[in-house]
């Protein structure tokens, strides 16, 4: 048994000078040091060993194991090692070598315009909602009081996916999720895209806005202008003042547009606002008691405001740009004129 022992050490030396890699090294301890390896099977021999022998026996396999399990561990501590100081050779970092230096960019300015758009609001204590694009029947139309036969219906040339399933045309029908899931107080915006079958110079088929719902007690016109008066002095110029003309949306009532007084002329007259001082940037109301009632909310002891806002409408207006389509052009050229 001695001699076959010599035979598994020598073979073992051999086998061991042999291994260069961490997958021969697991080759290695298969052969020898597993279940089914060479020192097992000298182990099992114990079988044949008289009895008196058995415990000498033992100790001497145990020796054997012990040493071989001993040069093993030595190599894995060498592969190791190897492998630790290659890895750092192949990361290691020339700071010497010239690099290309490449310019910083920017953010596009819809996001730039959508970020600066809700942080303003995010200051007057507004959380943030985002509903699907996909939206139904019921709630992109029905329950903000636009019936099946409403004449509102032919304002939006709506892109339709099924007799029920349509790409959202507005963002109003966050409204009518956030006021499902929760009870008043409420002050929340609802962004994201939204899809009308529309394309010119100020339209796209899709676009982005940003919608505003506060419901509460005693709301008034009045909350919504002093909150857009404070909303346009930050986002264009202190003195910019708003006024309100009235309009028609079927989910307000009454509904108002919002204009500005135009910050490149003070109000004067130029080309931007074609000569009138004021410029058109949002549309809203009070909540129409309907919608309301449709959510299981009170319309006795609570009303709303609701303004909508598109953010290309006013990303063109403070960069002074003039046809949609160069915001998703993504001209790499027009975008570097944007910066930060």
């Amino acid at each position: 048994m001695a001699f076959h022992a010599e035979e598994l050490k020598n073979a073992f030396v051999a086998d061991l000078e042999a291994v260069k890699s961490e997958a021969e090294l697991a080759e290695l301890w298969k052969k020898y040091l597993s279940k089914t390896g060479e020192v097992q099977k000298l182990m099992s021999g114990i079988k044949s060993v008289p009895n008196e022998e058995k415990k000498a026996y033992g100790q001497f396999v145990n020796e054997v194991k012990t040493w071989v399990q001993e040069q093993y561990d030595a190599k894995r501590e060498e592969i190791e090692a190897n492998a630790l100081q290659q890895k750092y050779q192949d990361e290691t970092i020339d700071v010497t070598v010239p690099v290309k230096i490449r310019p910083a960019g920017n953010l596009h300015p819809l996001t730039a315009v959508k970020q600066e758009m809700i942080s303003v609001f995010a200051g007057m204590g507004f959380e943030i909602f985002e509903g699907p694009e996909i939206e139904d029947d019921d709630h992109n139309f029905t329950r903000l009081n636009v019936l099946k036969d409403h004449p509102s219906r032919d304002m939006q040339d709506t892109f339709w996916l099924t007799e029920d399933l349509l790409l959202r045309t507005h963002t109003s029908p966050g409204q009518i999720r956030v006021m499902d899931s929760k009870k008043p107080p409420i002050k929340v915006l609802v962004p994201g895209k939204v899809f009308r079958s529309d394309s010119d110079a100020t339209h796209s088929p899709m676009f982005s806005q940003l919608e505003g719902l506060v419901v509460d007690k005693h709301i008034t016109l009045c909350d919504l202008q002093g909150m857009l008066d404070s909303f346009v002095k930050k986002l264009f110029s202190d003195e910019v003042k708003t006024r309100l003309r009235p309009s028609y949306f079927p989910f307000t009532e009454p509904s108002v547009e919002v204009d500005v007084s135009c910050f490149k002329c003070g109000g004067k007259g130029c080309s931007l606002c074609k000569g009138t001082g004021w410029i058109e940037v949002l549309g809203g109301g009070i909540v129409n008691k309907k919608v309301l009632e449709n959510c299981g909310i009170d319309s006795d002891e609570y009303s709303g405001l609701a303004f909508g806002i598109g953010i290309e409408r006013i990303a063109m207006l403070k960069y002074g740009i003039n046809h949609m389509g160069k915001l998703f052009e993504n001209d790499v050229e027009f975008l570097k004129q944007f910066k930060a």
